[in-house]
């Protein structure tokens, strides 16, 4: 008989935020948003109580002070929300050593055999968020199911502070009304296409020819058809480490040099955010650029100390931009910025600035 796979995924609930209430009881109870204030910081979380105003992860800081303006802002504190993801992880191994880290605040568990020989992944889940309650002080959400897709919608089924198992025999009549927008890949253009087909719920998307969906979308639609249908092979895999985060922007016309600022600025911000959910720190910033002939150029730097902010990324960035010597004719097509070069926290030592 088939070995019947079990996975939970954990959530953390509002983690930098509920970090910040728990080691401050001054905050608790109230709307608090971690991020810098100033016009180009971002949101990095927000509290339950923040989020009643409509204040989300990753938001403009200034529109989230417009929508709360009673909101607490706290600067973050990656060192410690890190050190705090490092205690989570340390539970999760006493139930299994298969752990695929997707951010500081969540991660898959892979406990088809657990090593405390609980008979249920969902008594797992339940025995993991009960540690993470009484020895953290902090609260988590989780998601039991038989593969890594379904077990991530399952998390978030309850949230905050619940658990949900979606049972294989109930997969047939859970995932058909849900709404198509569930799946992963499906964002506001692709539900948009997926709509003038007349496909709105996983049930719709079911009910659809897969060569019809492939010829729309290519693989992308045939992992969407299978995705409808529960189906999801891939495997928990532990300590697989990132090795670079980056966002690129192609312009709408060949631009010279000195006008590619306001690009490095955003792009700078969505790697910043990014870079700030990993367990590992980034040591190499990286600047790509693309003439207007398609030569494609990099130029990179390794500071003696990682990047520590935002605003520091930019500034990186922008002198990397410096190190361009090129005629003052030529245009560029596209910019990217990036980390790269990750590390773990706990092996930082000091090295020397290096360009290339």
């Amino acid at each position: 008989m088939a070995v019947r796979i079990k996975i939970v995924h954990v959530d953390m609930d509002a983690f930098y935020a509920s970090v910040e209430q728990r080691d401050d009881p001054a905050l608790r109870g109230k709307p608090v948003v971690v991020a810098w204030r100033g016009n180009r910081s971002v949101v990095c979380a927000a509290s339950y109580e923040a989020r009643r105003f409509g204040v989300r992860s990753a938001m403009p800081a200034i529109r989230a002070e417009r929508l709360c303006p009673q909101a607490i802002f706290v600067p973050p504190d990656f060192v410690r929300y890190r050190a705090v993801s490092r205690q989570t992880r340390e539970i999760f191994s006493r139930y299994t050593d298969l752990i695929e880290p997707l951010s500081l605040d969540e991660a898959y568990l892979d406990v088809t055999e657990n090593k405390c020989g609980l008979p249920t992944a969902t008594k797992v889940a339940s025995a993991i968020r009960h540690h993470i309650r009484d020895e953290l002080h902090l609260t988590a959400s989780a998601g039991v199911a038989p593969n890594k897709f379904l077990a991530k919608i399952a998390s978030d089924w309850r949230k905050p502070d619940g658990l949900f198992v979606i049972q294989p025999e109930d997969v047939d009549t859970f995932l058909p009304p849900l709404p198509v927008e569930r799946l992963p890949g499906v964002g506001k253009v692709t539900a948009e296409r997926l709509a003038n087909l007349g496909i709105h719920t996983v049930g719709d998307l079911r009910a659809i020819e897969p060569a019809t969906i492939e010829s729309r979308f290519g693989r992308h639609g045939h992992r969407l058809h299978e995705l409808a249908f529960g189906i999801d092979d891939s495997e928990v895999v532990p300590d697989r480490p990132t090795k670079s985060i980056s966002a690129e922007d192609t312009f709408e016309r060949d631009i010279p040099l000195e006008e590619t600022e306001d690009a490095i600025r955003r792009l700078a911000e969505k790697v910043w955010t990014a870079s700030r959910k990993e367990t590992r720190v980034p040591r190499t910033v990286v600047l790509k650029l693309k003439t207007a002939e398609f030569k494609t150029l990099t130029r990179s730097l390794t500071p003696a100390e990682p990047v520590a902010s935002c605003e520091e990324l930019i500034g990186v960035a922008l002198a990397l931009r410096e190190r361009v010597a090129l005629a003052p004719a030529q245009r560029f097509r596209l910019i990217g910025v990036g980390f790269h070069n990750f590390h773990d926290p706990d092996d930082s030592p000091a090295q020397p600035i290096l360009f290339d």
